[in-house]
């Protein structure tokens, strides 16, 4: 066979493996486009939507590194909000970033004050600031425990100059005259002092008012929906003692550390610092620093008796509540005796009406007796039977009595 004959063989099959090689390569196809449109739809159906600002970066969630908004007083009561980030403030304020993680409303820290080289770190649950020697740097939030700090600081601030250190709900009179000047550093410190001590105080009276007529409408009928409102009553009670606790042993602490109490006083180091040549002696300075000491003692001391006092009443409402629990105890345990004793007597009847009982069922049997023949003997049976469960009943109600198991 010629190479013409070949080929035109060749031609002759290529039209049906044309075909067929067509619609394979159309399946294929068919396939692969079927399979794009569903990734495509799968892909806007689970894929979420990412919001990318203009200059090309994802926003990222904050990591605790970010910048916070801070309100900015100084000491002439001046205020503004700013926003700085945690490392100009530990560059501009001196503190580390332990200290500064105090202050984070991320975390969740006790009550704390701190003494630092330039500045005071105060962590008073919502009143989270950095007091130096001439401003405050407060934490913005907004909480109304923190715009009431920033409003009396600055009335106290752009007040005719007179530093009373008056602590709120405090019936003695100020620790300094009129005519003189506290620290900076101590009427910030003061002032965060009074408008904490006054929430707790608050928090505290609201306890106490809802208190009283609750309890006393407890021991006059328990019910479970009076004894749940208790049960919230005291759990709000116990958390708010642990707070007052906490800033009670921060103060005590305070007061107990000498050199604690010496790096709070800010003013005077500021100046030291920045005195060029050393021209007063040290005899006057070891006098200002133990005024200083005495001063902010005294203020420290106010405050710890204020927190004391309100703690005072708390714990003398706990133990109200205590009572009125043990009076409830009392009185369900004597409900439950009186049942225990009726119970006792009902077993003791039921004994007896089961002796009965058993009289009745005997004579009650078909037998043949002369005795039963008389209508009068049936009637006799009873009464006799009647009178001896009364005294069976009797003497165990009085054995009963003897062994003191029932007060009737």
């Amino acid at each position: 066979m010629t190479d013409v004959e070949r080929k035109g063989v060749s031609l002759k099959k290529d039209p049906e493996q044309d075909f067929t090689s067509r619609c394979h390569i159309f399946q294929t196809l068919i396939i692969y486009r079927f399979r794009c449109s569903v990734g495509a739809l799968s892909l806007n159906l689970w894929t979420p939507n990412l919001a990318i600002p203009s200059h090309g970066c994802v926003d990222l969630p904050e990591t605790g590194q970010g910048i916070r908004s801070w309100i900015l007083i100084d000491a002439s009561g001046n205020s503004q909000v700013i926003e700085i980030d945690k490392l100009s403030i530990i560059g501009c304020y001196g503190i580390s970033a332990r200290d500064l993680r105090i202050l984070d409303p991320i975390f969740v820290y006790p009550t704390t004050i701190l003494g630092r080289e330039k500045a005071i770190v105060a962590n008073l649950e919502k009143i989270r600031c950095i007091v130096t020697a001439d401003q405050v740097l407060v934490l913005n939030s907004l909480d109304k425990n923190v715009s009431q700090y920033v409003r009396e600081l600055q009335k106290r601030l752009t007040s005719t100059g007179v530093a009373e250190l008056k602590p709120w709900g405090s019936n003695t009179r100020s620790f300094r005259s009129p005519s003189s000047h506290s620290p900076f550093e101590f009427r910030a410190l003061a002032v965060a002092l009074e408008v904490f001590s006054g929430s707790l105080d608050f928090e505290a009276s609201e306890i106490e008012i809802e208190a009283y007529p609750l309890l006393d409408e407890l021991t006059s009928e328990v019910s479970s929906f009076n004894l749940e409102r208790v049960r919230r009553l005291k759990s709000r009670l116990v958390a708010l003692s642990r707070r007052i606790h906490k800033i009670r042993d921060e103060i005590e602490k305070i007061m107990d550390d000498s050199e604690g109490m010496g790096e709070m006083y800010l003013t005077e180091k500021k100046r030291k610092m920045m005195e060029s040549s050393l021209n007063s002696s040290s005899c006057d300075n070891d006098k200002s620093d133990g005024k200083s000491l005495e001063e902010l003692e005294s203020l420290l001391e106010a405050y710890f008796v204020v927190i004391d006092t309100i703690l005072s009443k708390l714990i003398t409402l706990k133990e109200y509540i205590d009572d009125t629990e043990n009076f409830i105890n009392i009185h369900m345990n004597n409900v439950r005796n009186r049942l225990i004793q009726f119970e006792l007597l009902l077993t003791t009847a039921t004994f007896v009406l089961t002796i009965f009982g058993i009289v009745i069922g005997i004579f009650g049997i078909n037998f043949p007796v002369p005795l039963f023949k008389d209508s009068h003997t049936i009637k006799l049976i009873l009464v006799i039977t009647s009178i001896c469960a009364f005294i069976i009943y009797s003497a165990f109600v009085c054995f009963f009595k003897w062994r003191k198991l029932l007060f009737l």
